[in-house]
């Protein structure tokens, strides 16, 4: 089984890197806290202490065209919050 993981840039995960040293990832819906960890821990050389997953549940979309009305769905997915250890940290824009 593959795990993707991709980490989310946004303000409010941004204000919990700044205060409370945690990173949030969309992670793969079949992924497990053990596997978020190891997989954290390899990619970028940390020690991950914590990690928390919530399951995003998907939401329903319509918009108005000249065809009609279009119903449909955003996917469903999984947010993982990751706590490292103290003076730990990871810098996402490195390799830009």
């Amino acid at each position: 089984m593959e795990i993707s993981i991709k980490p989310i840039v946004t303000e409010k995960a941004s204000k919990l890197t700044e205060k409370l040293n945690r990173y949030t990832f969309m992670v793969s819906p079949e992924a497990n806290k053990y596997q978020i960890k190891s997989l954290v821990e390899s990619l970028y050389g940390v020690k991950v202490t914590r990690v928390n997953t919530i399951n995003v549940r998907s939401k329903n979309k319509s918009r108005w065209t000249k065809s009609g009305l279009l119903r449909g769905k955003t996917a469903a997915w999984k947010k993982a919050i990751v706590d490292l250890a103290d003076g730990q940290n990871i810098d996402f824009y490195s390799n830009i």
